[in-house]
């Protein structure tokens, strides 16, 4: 542990914090050998009587679905049974205990951090995931998923992984990077040798620990004592793990030859069970004595039936130092171990990794894993499966079927950049039109998540167009996609142009009645969709979009949350951003914009973990919105500078549309009236049609107003007031009023903000009511009606400091003043959990109706400890001292 002082501390750190209940998560990276497994070990040896969990990735297991998860969690399988049961059953499930599939992986991964929480109930728990990059992706998202969530359980969760290595992706941790020792450090770990050779090791090392002392272990009694040549150590054109094999392999084949084969076998094999290995081994003419050379070496490390290199590397140049014909020989004989062993799956990969041309038969294997994989929400582990079977299959239309499903598979776990490389990968022409029509999705994927809306429509379309006549059963979902993707671009003619190509489907039907000229018959068609839901992802989102689209918000929530619950449900984790997003936007739309922040920024960490970056830059416009109404100019700025930075060259409307409204409703708050006047009429621009813009004109209206340039919302008075009428919602007719009432004959304004004011009381949104009372309120103060005034101006007051809307809280405190009225902060009295977070107050709500911490947690994704600290913080706030007082508080 020399020289890594800085790295001890905060791991030290972490571990100290964990003995006062508080949790803490650090991923730790580097290069190979560079140090990580010895800080995982020093964190062991310092845990001081805590519990410690430990699992190691192994590359050749990376596909078995939650075997990592298994691995780690075998010490305290008995507090499973503990666990609520949807949780205990959604464990037994991922670790094939039971015959059931996975249904809901995060069921999984509320399970995980319910299972971390009842592990540390009676002191700090350490978990150390070690090589993390070649652990199961379902195990690495799982464990993610609750590392990100842990607060107050008194859990340490460290990960190691290697840079530069393909496998897992483990993303939106706390890191830290290890890098090579400094030249002192260096040479303390390679003692008796003349200076000379210490700078040479040290050289061709790069300060990585590992490296310097097993490339100072291989030199010979001649090198060691100075006579070098030039190719005594590998010349700098040799990449460092390279270096760090042949270090390796020059121990390695000091060992006899039987003992050689059994590492080899143990390398090759996927289960760390010393069983297994040997009756493979056993198959090559090794047996159980040829073990005792390689562990005196201290190669490998033996307990009970468990068998583990001491290092990766080491298992690294044991299997890649091997001629193929040895490592092909291996994987056949464990293949056969383990088909005695009833572990088909494994069996499956070992005989693909056995195979050096197609195999039809062995493809055919893979591809029953992949369904396996599948039925367990992996999706991931299936694309892997199908990916490798394609590469084993010599007929190109079987090839290019395969690929496709791997592709697919790939986008639903959110891995869109390989789901791109994947369908790069796909043999044309395709003859079968279902293949192609899936193709053509897998290539709307990459373009809509990485390049344009637009032309991800465009390729939908045609392939609809193309496959139509073979296979109309696609030909729907192939436009419903298209249609999505126009919506993203904020193509109002795209849309229609699209939906007018089956306009009698109620999913087509919406858009081409309302970009055609047909509203009542849209209407009818969005009632059609509500009443008979369809199974799909697509269609539900569509659904809730055309809610949304029309005016409906409380319905539009319904239908987001249930979009949200089927891609939890079904394990398409690459789709729930996309469900939060719009969930965000109803949020936003019913003004609930604490909801709105919590929602988005759990949408904006997925989106993040899953490089999603077309959502992520949705979601960034999203959060600016309740940023601009608290005044936050700054993170407003950050937000937007962001969201545009990727939606401008790419063409995405609608985000960019929703960004520069953030702005312009910012600006607008703060009194710059012309400035935002600026940023709406862009944004309106950015989308092609008025029904696109709509929930902006407001204010744009306002903003036009107060610029004293009326004349230029005199089209967005008209749209609004026609699109009002026709959709017949009272959110957008108290809208159409207000807006009214700004701009026509003051002898009617009176009459439009009392008509505005009553469409308000049936629900909707309490930001745009107090938006209505404030303009009302300044109405009558400057025709002189105080009293009338006051009333309307401290409701509006009220309504904006319970909202956190400071700009609008202090025109209207200022208005209120100027009438002669009060001007206390009286929503700090009146709502007291105005005090909390975001997060404490979800906590709070839930409480107070009775729930417990379990059935908190279940909701909010939290452990029942962290709930338990949030309620502890929230109490002393509110003035309460237990859950009746917190119920009769907020009933009060």
């Amino acid at each position: 542990m020399r020289g890594r002082y800085a790295e001890r501390e905060r791991i030290e750190r972490l571990l100290a914090d964990a003995r006062q209940g508080t949790s803490g998560v650090l991923l730790v990276h580097g290069e190979a050998g560079i140090g990580k497994t010895a800080l995982l070990d020093h964190a062991a040896g310092r845990a001081d009587g805590a519990r410690v969990l430990r699992v190691e990735g192994i590359e050749s297991e990376m596909e078995m679905a939650f075997g990592g998860l298994h691995q780690l969690f075998l010490p305290v399988m008995d507090l499973v049974e503990a666990l609520p049961e949807p949780q205990a059953a959604a464990l037994r499930s991922a670790f094939g205990l039971s015959s059931d599939g996975v249904r809901d992986r995060f069921s999984v991964g509320l399970a995980v951090l319910t299972l971390l929480s009842e592990a540390a109930a009676d002191g700090p728990l350490l978990c150390l995931v070690d090589d993390a990059q070649w652990l199961d992706q379902p195990s690495v998202d799982m464990l993610t998923f609750a590392a990100r969530r842990l607060r107050a359980e008194g859990v340490v969760m460290l990960f190691a992984v290697r840079d530069g290595a393909p496998g897992a992706a483990v993303k939106g941790l706390p890191h830290l990077l290890v890098e090579g020792l400094d030249r002192a450090d260096a040479a303390e770990l390679v003692p008796g040798l003349p200076p000379y050779v210490v700078d040479r090791v040290i050289e061709e090392a790069r300060g990585n620990p590992l490296a310097l002392i097993e490339l100072s272990a291989a030199l010979t009694p001649a090198q060691r004592a100075g006579r070098l040549g030039p190719s005594a150590l590998p010349e700098a054109a040799a990449g460092l793990p390279v270096r760090l094999q042949d270090g390796f392999l020059e121990q390695l084949r000091r060992l006899p030859e039987a003992a050689q084969v059994v590492l080899l076998v143990a390398a090759a094999d996927d289960t760390g069970n010393l069983t297994v290995v040997l009756r493979a081994a056993g198959r090559l003419g090794s047996a159980v004595e040829d073990l005792e050379p390689a562990e005196r070496a201290g190669f490998l490390l033996l307990s009970g039936e468990a068998l583990r290199f001491r290092h990766p590397l080491v298992r690294y140049a044991a299997y890649q130092g091997a001629p193929l014909a040895r490592r092909i020989a291996a994987h056949r004989a464990l293949a056969e171990a383990l088909g005695e062993a009833g572990q088909a799956h494994r069996r499956a990969w070992h005989l693909a990794a056995a195979s050096t041309g197609p195999d039809e038969g062995v493809a055919e294997e893979l591809e029953r894993v992949a369904e396996w994989a599948d039925s367990r929400q992996a999706m991931a582990s299936a694309s892997a499966a199908y990916e490798r079977a394609a590469q084993l299959s010599a007929d190109p239309q079987v090839r290019a079927r395969r690929l496709v499903s791997a592709a697919q598979r790939a986008a639903d776990a959110g891995q869109d950049e390989r789901c791109g490389a994947l369908a790069d990968q796909v043999p044309l022409p395709l003859e079968d039109p279902g293949v192609a029509a899936s193709f053509a999705r897998a290539r709307a994927v990459v373009e809509l998540g990485y390049r344009r809306p637009g032309t991800a429509a465009r390729i939908l379309v045609d392939s609809a167009d193309l496959t139509g006549v073979e296979r109309p059963d696609m030909m729907v979902s192939l436009l419903t996609d298209a249609v999505h993707a126009a919506f993203c671009a904020g193509d109002a003619s795209l849309i229609e142009e699209i939906a007018l190509r089956s306009p009698t489907l109620p999913v087509l039907a919406v858009p081409a009645g309302l970009f055609g000229g047909d509203v009542p018959g849209a209407l009818e068609a969005v009632r059609t969709l509500v009443d008979a839901p369809a199974d799909g992802v697509m269609d539900r989102l569509m659904t809730g979009i055309y809610l949304q689209l029309t005016g409906d918000h409380a319905a539009a929530r319904e239908a987001a949350a249930g979009v949200v619950a089927h891609c939890r449900d079904q394990g398409v984790s690459g789709w729930l951003p996309t469900a939060l997003h719009l969930l965000v936007q109803t949020e936003l739309s019913l003004g609930r914009h604490d909801e709105l922040s919590v929602r988005a920024v759990e949408a904006l960490q997925l989106a993040e973990y899953y490089d999603l970056a077309h959502r992520a830059a949705h979601l960034r416009a999203a959060l600016a919105m309740p940023a601009a109404v608290r005044g936050e100019e700054e993170r407003v700025r950050t937000l937007t500078d962001e969201a545009l930075e990727y939606t401008r060259p790419r063409g995405v409307g609608r985000a960019t549309a929703d960004a520069l409204w953030a702005r312009g409703v910012l600006e607008l708050g703060l009194g710059r009236a012309e400035a935002a006047l600026e940023q709406l009429e862009t944004a309106g621009r950015e989308v092609t049609h008025p029904l696109l813009c709509l929930p902006l004109l407001p204010d744009l209206i306002e903003a036009a107003v107060r610029a004293g340039r009326p004349e230029r919302a005199s089209d967005a008075v008209r749209s609004l007031g026609e699109w009002a009428t026709a959709l017949g919602r009272d959110g957008f007719a108290a809208a159409a009023r207000r807006c009214q009432a700004l701009t026509g004959p003051d002898g009617e304004a009176e009459e439009h903000f009392v008509a505005a004011l009553a469409l308000h009381e049936g629900g909707g949104s309490a930001y745009e009511r107090a938006r209505t009372a404030l303009l009302y309120g300044e109405w009558l103060r400057r025709l002189r009606r105080h009293i009338d005034a006051r009333d309307q101006l401290r409701a509006a007051l009220d309504g904006f400091e319970r909202l956190g809307a400071r700009p609008w809280a202090d025109r209207a405190r200022t208005e209120l003043g100027a009438a002669g009225g009060e001007t206390g902060l009286t929503a700090r009295e009146d709502g007291p959990i105005s005090v909390l977070s975001p997060q404490e107050r979800e906590v709070v709500r839930l409480a107070a109706a009775g729930a417990s911490n379990r059935e908190i947690g279940a909701q909010l994704f939290l452990s029942p400890r962290t709930v338990g600290h949030h309620l502890y913080r929230a109490f002393p706030k509110l003035g309460v001292t237990s859950r009746t007082e917190l119920a009769d508080l907020l009933a009060s």
